[in-house]
């Protein structure tokens, strides 16, 4: 009988989606460890061991030989991190809750802001490992100079949404097939670790290399961050637009894909798992 009616406007749907969204980030943020910083220095700490990893593979094989002439941990991150924060970012999204979770139980939940959020959390905890690597190796080991770092990010970002948009499709099928899904996005992380081409230099490569490696939407985007991070190095088999476009397509397909999943999802999909 008494009740407040409230106009829903376009601005006060925007900021509640807004809200819940941010509210859901954090959440993601701190989901592996009930303290905020653990969880952070968590992922600091695996960037750095696994650009240190691969620091020492590249000295024991020689490969240091073959880098781009200039600083050699700016030639490790230009391609280990871009592929980490691409990976990063397909395991958050393919991973975040879909339409039978009890989150979406919750009014102001829904698929969109579950991967929304997942997507943004994974881009703030990479990026913070990033800025405190990057800020180590200026002030312990040598200055840091990058070319164009206007570009660097826009690739960097790319990297983060190429990944994000692949997710979408992985976490679209998985409740139809998750067993099937699950084995899938192995095999395309362990394919991305030659594949990407961020343990090599594209423009040393072969030609029949290259022609089985540009398909690969990763491999366009480290090499092109090579060029914007070196001021002697010149992609030469690779373009930012490619990935670009084949990123919004997997968005497309991936959201339109989830829809048709979220109609027909059944809470007796997730019995007995």
């Amino acid at each position: 009988m008494f009740e407040t009616r409230r106009h829903n406007s376009g601005w006060r749907v925007f900021f509640n989606l807004a809200e819940t969204t941010f509210v859901a980030s954090a959440r993601k943020v701190r989901a592996t460890h009930r303290n905020a910083i653990v969880a952070l220095l968590m992922t600091i700490l695996q960037a750095a061991m696994f650009v240190g990893g691969f620091y020492l593979i590249f000295a024991v094989m020689g490969m240091r030989e073959a880098a781009i002439r200039g600083d050699y941990f700016l030639y490790l991150l230009s391609g280990i991190y871009v592929y980490m924060g691409h990976i990063k970012a397909l395991g958050a999204v393919a991973g975040a809750e879909g339409p039978t979770s009890p989150m979406m139980q919750h009014a102001p939940m829904n698929t969109v802001v579950a991967i929304v959020s997942s997507a943004l959390s994974a881009l703030y905890t990479q990026t913070l490992a990033l800025l405190v690597l990057l800020f180590a190796l200026h002030t312990l080991v040598q200055p840091i100079e990058i070319h164009d770092w206007g570009f660097s990010l826009m690739l960097y970002l790319l990297g983060w949404f190429s990944g994000c948009a692949i997710g979408t499709i992985f976490l679209a099928f998985k409740p139809w097939a998750p067993d099937l899904v699950k084995i899938l996005q192995q095999a395309y992380t362990r394919i991305n670790m030659i594949a990407s081409g961020k343990m090599f230099v594209a423009n040393m490569m072969p030609s029949i290399i290259i022609s089985m490696l540009d398909w690969n939407p990763l491999f366009h985007i480290i090499d092109q961050m090579r060029g914007a991070m070196f001021v002697n190095y010149f992609p030469h088999h690779s373009n930012w637009q490619y990935p670009l476009a084949m990123s919004v397509g997997f968005l497309m397909i991936g959201l339109i894909a989830e829809f048709y999943t979220r109609q027909r999802a059944s809470a007796s999909w997730d019995a007995g798992r």
